[in-house]
């Protein structure tokens, strides 16, 4: 049974309270301003230049990935990548585990190992 001072968080529970705003904000700051998406066969493309690519062409900033307490669609992972092409620096939020799309899991599957430590926590 927890404590009041009890600084242990119960399983399934998010380590934070950070929203995927904030989270957006922080990536914002270190001038990841741009958008980015996956495609439904896991490349990537730039909004500003249009161009699609592979996601081991791109370099990986930062990673964050985000909890949901009781709910699998609250499973988010935020990605600052960085096109090969125009060199925009922007944001991509894939889903993980159950609700991932074949090309979100090919995405992650391919920057796993590559993200910086994580600043924004």
């Amino acid at each position: 049974m927890s404590t009041p001072d009890d600084t242990t968080t119960p399983a399934g529970v998010p380590s934070d309270n950070t929203t995927l705003l904030a989270v957006l904000g922080a990536f914002e700051a270190e001038g990841f301003t741009g958008d980015l998406m996956v495609t439904d066969d896991g490349d990537v493309r730039c909004a500003a230049c249009r161009r699609e690519a592979p996601p081991e062409d791109f370099e990986v900033g930062r990673c964050r990935r985000m909890e949901g307490a009781s709910d699998p669609d609250d499973m988010l992972a935020v990605l600052g990548l960085v096109c090969p092409e125009c060199g925009a620096k922007g944001t991509v939020i894939t889903h993980y585990g159950p609700t991932a799309s074949p090309g979100e899991a090919a995405v992650l599957l391919a920057i796993e190992g590559r993200c910086l430590p994580d600043s924004t926590e």
